[in-house]
């Protein structure tokens, strides 16, 4: 089969023709039709990654495909011949390959309205805007704040929280992306290029109530939200695409009962319950089979990776970028 590979972090990625993997016992063996470049897969390609995997390595986090053939178990028997989106297992190569080998409760069926396309994406993006959700409520918020809201996830939490009741408070680097966000919906979004930011946002959430705000960027920015934002508020940070290292000052948390914390989606489902991950993916199958579609800016065989990859980088907010094993030789 032809699989993408990087040799050692940092480095260029080729396609090289390597055998495709057997399925053992509860795993199964998926024929991939499409995968998308996710944020956490940039972060695995440069290195920074913090669980640190073996090399060489085929990338990519999540994907779609068919079920081509299973070990033993009998969930993957019942996952054989079926449409799936699917999710990679640690140790045994990412989706950026035409036949991955995976966990068998890490594939779930696709209904007939939802395309290869889209459920290619149906897991990582969201199932943590839905997460978000679920952690709004337990935090009895009324209003949240999201960073790098241009994003696929930032659209789709837009989306999610008109309809749960919820306020948002979208923050975009740009201010050309501000129509960006209100074709999507958005009322309120500020942009952090913007020389009054810290004020607007401080002002903002002070009127509207936010406690809660998700910090995709890291760095300077974290720390920003951190020092605006009202007394009790919880920061949760879920991404580092600044890739700059936080510097807070503790008096910050200790006198104004602020709490900055960590989110990462596999540690979050893997505190739920099976039926209570399923319920959540129903519902995201729900919106994704609707009206709801995540953005596609393009789609790129595997053997032109490292320019789908240049083209993610360089325009995040145009959409995903979706890569496949088309028909092309290396």
């Amino acid at each position: 089969m032809r699989a993408v590979i990087q040799e050692k972090p940092g480095d260029e990625l080729y396609v090289w023709d390597i055998p495709i993997p057997e399925p053992g016992p509860g795993e199964v063996l998926v024929k991939i039709n499409y995968a998308p470049v996710n944020p956490s897969d940039l972060s695995l390609l440069q290195g920074t990654f913090a669980t640190k995997p073996d090399y060489p390595l085929i990338p990519g986090i999540e994907g779609s495909g068919i079920v081509v053939k299973s070990g033993k178990g009998l969930i993957g028997k019942l996952r054989k011949g079926k449409r799936v989106a699917c999710t990679s297992s640690r140790m045994r190569g990412g989706t950026w390959a035409e036949y991955m080998v995976t966990s068998a409760f890490r594939v779930i069926p696709l209904g007939k309205h939802i395309s290869d396309e889209q459920g290619s994406m149906l897991l990582v993006n969201p199932l943590t805007a839905h997460a978000f959700i679920e952690l709004a409520k337990k935090h009895d918020a009324e209003t949240i704040v999201n960073n790098a809201a241009a994003s696929s996830l930032g659209r789709m939490l837009i989306h999610l929280c008109k309809m749960n009741g919820l306020t948002l408070i979208n923050i975009v680097k740009r201010e050309s992306q501000i129509k960006l966000l209100k074709e999507a919906g958005a009322k309120y979004i500020l942009a952090s290029e913007s020389a009054d930011f810290e004020k607007e946002l401080e002002f903002c959430s002070d009127r509207l109530n936010a406690n809660l705000f998700f910090d995709a960027v890291g760095g300077e920015q974290t720390e920003i939200l951190l020092k605006v934002s009202p007394p009790g508020s919880t920061v949760i940070s879920y991404a580092k695409l600044s890739e700059q290292d936080i510097n807070i000052d503790p008096r910050i948390l200790i006198q104004q009962d602020k709490k900055l914390e960590g989110f990462y989606l596999g540690s979050y489902t893997a505190g739920k319950s099976v039926l209570q991950n399923l319920k959540t993916i129903n519902s995201v199958k729900k919106v994704l089979s609707g009206d709801t579609k995540i953005k596609v800016s393009k789609s790129y065989d595997f053997s032109d990776i490292n320019e789908a990859l240049e083209q993610y980088r360089s325009n995040m907010s145009e959409g995903k970028v979706l890569l496949h094993p088309g028909k092309k030789k290396r």
